[in-house]
Formats: C-alpha cells, structure tokens, sequence
C-alpha cells in the first residue's frame, strides 16, 4: 500500500483511506466493546482463559490502529528511516503476538479439558500474564533483529532518508530474508504443531468422557479448531507479498486497485475475527453483551420516548 502514493488520484486516495479509517473504526469499536465488557467484569479478569483472549483483541487493536495509520500517512508525509523502523517494530511484533497467543490459548482449553483437576493449579492469571509478557519477548526479538540488522549493514545517514514503509522496501538484504523465512517458519511450524495436538488431544478425550462432560470437551475442541482456522489467516500476512507479485504480474494495470484489495484482506479483516470467533460464541460475553449495550439502548429508547411523550401533554 505504501507504495501507491504517487499512481493514485485525489478521488483515489481519498475514498481508499475514508474506506480504510471507517472499516478500521468499526472494528475497533466491536473490539474495544468487549475490552470495556471484560475490565467491567472481575469475572473475565480472574480467568486465565479470558485474560488471554483480550490480551489477542488488544493486541489486534493495536496492530490495525497503527496499520491504519502507517497506511494514511503514506499518503499525506514523507516517512524517514528512523520513525518507520519504528512503526514496523510495533507491526511485526503485534503480528507475532497474534500467533503466539493463539497457540497460548489452544494450550489453555487442552488443560481445561484433558487436566481439570489440574486446571485451577497450571492456568492462573498470574501465568496467564507471565505467558503474555513471554510472548512480547519471543515477538520482539526478531522485528528488532531486523533494525539490529540495518545498523550492521548500512551506514548511519540511511536513518535521515525518505523510504517507502513496507518491509520489503526496508529490509531488502539477504539477512532480512534468511531470517525473515527462518522465523516464519519456526513460528508458524509451532503454532500449528500446538494447536494440531490439542485437538488432537480433546478430540480423543471428547469421545471418552462421560455424555455430562462431552458438551464442554466438544466445545473446547471447535474452538481450538477455529483457533487453527484463524492461524492460518493470520498467515495471509506472510503470503501477502508473495500474492502481490503473483496478481500484479497478471494484471499490472490495476496496480494499486491490487494493493489496496489485499492490505484489507490481509491486514484489516483479520482483526474482526478475534471477537466474531471467541466473544460472540461465549455465552458470557454474550450476556454481558445483551446487559451493557442491548438493555441500555432498550432502557434508553424508552426514556426518549417517555420524554417526548410528557413534552406533548
């Protein structure tokens, strides 16, 4: 997308970041609904299971807001080198944090599951904020590698330069791209090895356990399916690049209609996931959902018309 800025028209540009901010805004609302939902409710913070989740939504929240805005300031200033290896620094590492915390997640309902009567003992919320903690770590390490990588090969004016802010314009050597496959692959290889097992786990213990239990087990095991389903969308980002040369050499007229069409495949609706698959689905998110926002507006409609109904008497 950053690229787009000079083959773009005025209409162009404008209605692609109108459509990007507003798309941006309403997820973020939907997001930032079941943030204010799980810190209003002790609840959800005295569950490692929950506590886990919105970190996944915050982390998405972020991801997008900075996306949103890397992807706005494209269009209107010059980035230099120094504040957009910033900007990646973030980007990469909420990337990471996305497929992590999945994996995170997965092992989570495995112990509910296959280990009850260990559960309360393993998964803790001060664990859960440990593993957290843990996951920025792992994730922060390779988006600084890249800067780390930067320093060692090129010279110190390069961070006064005027880039284009996408990874593959910034980190073009053949150590970004060693290290670029090394660690996509030994993240993704993780993540889905993890989650693979657990349902393969609570697949298996789903069959054996008793008809009261088998509810819960059968729950527990389409979520950690889904959770393998929304890995492997989190994985469009590291395709994206690949897709763009495959569809830009087919149609290289539409350049920029392209670009445009896979950064919200790939960047944007992916963040609508995390509450559409985990909250939605969650019969106590559900009522909270229905006692926060659906009563209120029910309650407040009433007092307007109660209201306007005095006002003609």
């Amino acid at each position: 997308m950053n690229s787009t800025r000079r083959l773009d028209s005025f209409n162009e540009a404008l209605s692609k970041n109108v459509i990007t901010f507003a798309l941006a805004l309403m997820i973020n609302c939907i997001n930032g609904s079941f943030v204010y939902i799980h810190f209003r409710n002790k609840v959800f913070q005295q569950d490692s299971r929950y506590v886990l989740y919105i970190h996944l939504v915050i982390n998405d929240m972020i991801m997008l807001t900075v996306s949103v805005m890397l992807q706005i300031m494209t269009y209107t200033i010059f980035l230099s080198y120094a504040p957009c290896c910033i900007i990646l620094l973030v980007l990469l590492t909420t990337d990471k944090n996305s497929q992590l915390n999945l994996a995170g997640m997965a092992v989570e309902r495995y112990i509910a599951v296959c280990r009850p009567l260990h559960h309360v003992q393993i998964c803790t919320v001060q664990r859960a904020y440990a593993l957290i903690a843990l996951i920025w770590g792992v994730s922060f390490l390779p988006a600084f590698m890249d800067i780390i990588i930067i320093l060692a090969t090129q010279p110190l004016s390069v961070f006064t330069t005027s880039v284009i802010c996408y990874p593959s314009y910034m980190y073009n050597t053949p150590y970004h791209g060693v290290k670029s496959v090394v660690v996509q692959v030994l993240v993704f290889s993780f993540v889905f090895l993890t989650v693979l097992v657990t349902y393969i786990k609570v697949f298996i213990t789903a069959r054996a356990v008793s008809a009261s239990n088998q509810t819960s087990a059968r729950n527990a095991r389409n979520t950690i399916l889904l959770h393998g389903v929304q890995l492997l969308i989190c994985m469009l980002s590291f395709i994206s690049p690949h897709l763009n040369i495959i569809l830009l050499t087919t149609w290289p007229g539409d350049r920029t209609k392209i670009l445009f069409a896979t950064f919200l495949c790939t960047s944007l609706l992916p963040c609508l996931l995390s509450p559409l698959i985990y909250g939605v689905r969650d019969k106590k998110f559900r009522s909270q959902i229905r006692e926060h926002f659906c009563y209120k507006c029910i309650n407040f409609a009433q007092k307007n018309v109660k209201v306007k109904t005095l006002e003609k008497v």
